[in-house]
């Protein structure tokens, strides 16, 4: 009897825990996995409504500005900006006379050159050799055998050696290689979300290219077209990468609402400070463009700054949500105001960093400029107020006011709306 009522006791322990679970935790679970991607209590239900709400009209609002602004007549490239060009493989590179002096050189002799034997590999000329003559200077690359090279063609006869001129160095099989390492390493860690990125990455150059460029070329509002276009690859990369949720819509929400201030603070302080934005390649490009262009360089700059922040605001969205929504796991008795500030201390680190990513990263594209102006004897103030450094001061803080907006930002909304969900909700 005693080893049988020892035998009974486990049944009867192991009985009673499934009977209370339906009173207590049984509704709650059934309903949290049915409606694992929906709010699980009427104030859930109110916040999801509200976030829709509001991304809604803003998606739409931006699906309309994009089939306003886009030049569906056509973009009419000027002349001077179409060129033919042909590839040629480098198979013998000799030093050679170029002849006569430049001007001003007459003491000096004539200049040097090299003379590039060139076997073109695509044009009309294909299959044919032909010798190049390079003048050395400063600013000329060095060739050697093996090279692949990419030339001008002036359309003339293509048997001509006169014809062509060597602009550049071929490097699509190295871009490729690069691109399938990335894509490689993209996938190898984040498996499907990886590939979800990479089409993500995808549909951004599809906006960038498909509608930016040729609505800001065909003469419409830069900074307009910037912030349409930005909207779009917010929402398509946002919601590729990281999934339908509360979650990517409160990123969202932070991303856009950061993404409208920068464009005002740009806009401001862009006519403050009196930038023009007819930087040398804006020059280059007008010049090509011809007389009838309506391309506007300021709008140019403005969209510039605009596109330039995305990429980072979408990191400290992204990262301050994931943040409230894991602390709210951790702990479901945290209420949106304990969410907020453990939230943040994680926040002011990010932002450190991510302001610090933000400036070197334009500091490494201006490097040259920098160079330039260390060695020019100007002042400290003069350099810093020249319109080349002054463009990308403005857009370096102009960016990094927008990203610390999009802590305090992004970091509210998503406290508010984790903080109305039940917890079973959480779960991806």
């Amino acid at each position: 009897m005693g080893r049988h009522g020892q035998d009974s006791r486990p049944s009867r322990t192991t009985a009673r825990p499934p009977a209370p679970a339906p009173d207590q935790h049984g509704h709650g679970h059934g309903h949290g996995h049915g409606h694992g991607h929906g709010p699980a209590s009427p104030a859930g239900r109110r916040v999801h409504l509200l976030l829709v709400a509001l991304l809604v009209p803003a998606a739409l609002a931006s699906l309309v500005g994009a089939l306003l602004l886009y030049p569906f007549g056509g973009v009419h490239a000027a002349a001077g900006v179409q060129q033919q060009t042909v590839d040629a493989d480098v198979r013998l590179v000799t030093p050679a006379d170029c002849g006569q002096p430049n001007p001003g050189e007459r003491n000096q002799g004539p200049r040097g050159c090299v003379a590039l034997s060139l076997m073109m590999t695509t044009g009309d000329a294909e299959g044919r050799g032909i010798v190049s003559i390079v003048p050395v200077e400063p600013t000329t690359p060095v060739y050697r055998a093996g090279d692949e090279v990419v030339l001008q063609f002036n359309g003339g006869d293509p048997t001509d050696s006169a014809s062509y001129q060597v602009i550049d160095f071929q490097r699509s099989t190295s871009l490729w290689v690069l691109g399938l390492m990335f894509a490689g390493a993209v996938i190898l860690l984040g498996r499907w979300r990886g590939v979800a990125a990479l089409v993500a990455l995808g549909a951004s150059f599809v906006v960038l290219l498909l509608f930016m460029l040729p609505a800001i070329l065909d003469g419409r509002s830069p900074l307009a077209v910037a912030l349409v276009g930005a909207c779009l690859i917010m929402f398509v990369v946002l919601y590729l990468s990281h999934g339908l949720s509360a979650r990517t819509s409160t990123a969202v929400l932070g991303t856009l609402v950061s993404l409208v201030l920068i464009g005002v603070l740009s806009a401001v302080f862009t006519e403050a400070a009196q930038l023009t934005g007819l930087d040398d390649p804006t020059q280059n490009l007008i010049a090509a463009l011809g007389n009838g262009t309506r391309l506007n360089p300021q709008g140019l700059l403005l969209a510039g700054f605009v596109i330039g922040a995305l990429g980072v605001l979408d990191d400290v969205t992204v990262t301050q949500t994931s943040a409230v929504w894991e602390l709210r796991r951790a702990n479901s008795s945290l209420g949106a105001a304990q969410l907020f500030t453990a939230a943040m201390r994680i926040g002011r680190d990010h932002i450190s960093s991510a302001v610090n990513t933000l400036v070197l990263a334009y500091a490494g594209t201006a490097l040259p400029l920098m160079l330039f102006f260390s060695v020019s004897g100007l002042s400290l103030g003069g350099a810093l107020s020249s319109q080349d450094v002054a463009s990308e001061l403005v857009r370096t803080l102009v960016g990094s006011i927008g990203l610390v907006a999009s802590v305090p930002i992004t970091t509210g909304v998503a406290a508010l709306v984790a903080s109305a969900e039940e917890v079973p909700t959480l779960d991806r």
